[in-house]
């Protein structure tokens, strides 16, 4: 018998640019159902609003709660910085 750990998924920060030149940061675990969900405007209520134009980049994380602090730490960062945040390879200095 399995365990519910077993078939839990990571947990992923993804970050977005949206029609209005904004980036949208957001978490899952499941990326390519959150992105169709955003894509067809049952995503967010800000990116029914501004469609995503592209996935600007994605980051793992282990658990909902790092991936919560990641998403608000990105969204304080300034947009130069959530660029270099969400390329970053894990592990590296962001």
């Amino acid at each position: 018998m399995s365990t519910p750990i077993e078939h839990a998924k990571e947990w992923v920060l993804y970050l977005l640019e949206c029609a209005n030149g904004a980036y949208y940061a957001g978490i899952t675990n499941d990326l390519p159902a959150r992105l169709a969900a955003h894509a067809c405007g049952r995503g967010a209520k800000y990116t029914r609003a501004n469609p995503p134009r592209h996935l600007v980049g994605a980051r793992p994380y282990p658990d909902r709660a790092s991936a919560s602090k990641a998403e608000w730490h990105i969204k304080q960062l300034p947009r130069l910085a959530k660029l270099a945040f969400i390329t970053a390879l894990p592990g590296e200095p962001s």
